[in-house]
């Protein structure tokens, strides 16, 4: 994709802002590409905005659908629907916004393809450190920090289908759970069925699938990493591209998975503190109470996932669409990934009764639990 604002499309921007803005000028200063998006393309603006109601100058972040990549996968991964589109993006970061979570504020959408040649949006830029080995760097565990990120987590899980602006969302059938595995089969392919760890640990998320449930609105990538901190204390949510309807304890189990501790293991909430913080400030504003046996099963899922994805990546290099020491490396993460995962299933036991599956038409007997 070459440049998305240049000399022959920023009048049209400039133009298509100040309709959007109820302003009677708009000029827009383009600085460069920021780095940490894995799928979309973010820069750097500053908005000078004469006349209405948001009249000044505004530093901004514009966020667009890379040309080609409307569902988030690639000629290598044509089943992954890795992420929502960004008329759906800017609406879930509207309602968390309203919500009072800390995501950045939503300034305006275009799905018009006249202007950019993509579809964007823009929001309000946020300052912090988001690197995820800085964000540990602690020597005492970061409790507050973990605890706000508890209750921000509360405060979007408040959002769910009867939200108004969030009616394009998929809704999850037969259940979050089940969905997932269904999603995971589908990005690995024949994989999963080669690879015998992936296999053991996609029929063991079957078997103990939880019953469906509340339904509420998922950052579903909400993680160390995913948010920005200045002088400890946390400025923004990010990367809301993964958002959708699911089971609460979905970003729960996502947050605390050994993948996003950045090497502090003994802090299990992030790398930040331990998981009774971030559970606390959760329940204080979430209304429910954390199901550790929930979260547990999502935190396997969690490493499903992560997974999936490290497969996904490493074709993408390895298949010649985008050569990327980055991809080539997470690909290679693969063998490390599926050791968390049959750790952790270890850790929770593998003589209880199998929870009973939904809709999968599964028996659950036992022996179908045994690692050998």
């Amino acid at each position: 994709m070459g440049a998305l604002i240049d000399g022959e499309s920023r009048p049209r921007l400039e133009s298509w802002l100040a309709g959007a803005t109820g302003a009677t000028r708009v000029s827009v200063a383009d600085e460069g590409t920021l780095g940490g998006g894995a799928i979309s393309l973010n820069l750097a603006v500053t908005l000078d905005i004469d006349g209405g109601p948001q009249a000044g100058r505004h530093a901004c972040v514009l966020r667009a659908q890379p040309a080609g990549n409307k569902s988030g996968g690639g000629a290598a991964a044509p089943a992954m629907k890795a992420s929502i589109s960004k008329a759906q993006e800017f609406a879930v970061l509207r309602a968390a916004f309203g919500a009072g979570v800390a995501a950045p504020e939503p300034i305006a959408a275009c799905g018009d393809p006249a202007v950019l040649g993509a579809d964007f949006y823009i929001m309000r830029r946020a300052e912090g450190i988001g690197a995820g080995h800085k964000v540990v760097k602690s020597d005492q565990p970061q409790r507050g920090l973990a605890r706000e990120l508890g209750r921000q987590l509360g405060r979007l899980h408040r959002a769910g289908p009867d939200t108004p602006g969030l009616e394009n969302l998929p809704v999850p059938n037969p259940s979050p759970a089940i969905d997932c595995v269904h999603a995971y089969r589908d990005w690995l392919g024949d994989v999963a069925v080669r690879d015998a760890v992936l296999a053991w640990g996609l029929r063991w998320l079957e078997i103990h699938a939880p019953p469906p449930g509340d339904l509420v609105l998922c950052h579903r990538d909400y993680r160390t990493g995913n948010y920005l901190v200045k002088d400890g204390a946390l400025t923004a949510i990010l990367d809301w591209e993964f958002a959708g309807f699911s089971d609460p304890m979905e970003d729960l189990g996502w947050f605390c998975a050994r993948s996003w501790r950045f090497g502090r293991h003994d802090r299990e909430a992030g790398g930040l503190a331990g998981r009774e913080d971030f559970y606390a400030g959760y329940e204080e504003t979430s209304g429910r109470r954390v199901d550790p046996q929930a979260v547990a099963y999502w935190e396997t899922a969690a490493y499903m996932r992560w997974a999936a994805i490290a497969v996904l990546q490493g074709r993408r290099h390895t298949s010649g669409e985008e050569r990327s020491l980055e991809l080539a490396l997470t690909g290679r993460m693969l063998p490390e990934i599926e050791l968390d995962l049959l750790r952790h299933i270890r850790s929770l036991g593998l003589t209880a009764a199998p929870a009973a599956s939904v809709g999968t038409g599964l028996s659950g007997d036992a022996s179908e639990e045994r690692v050998a």
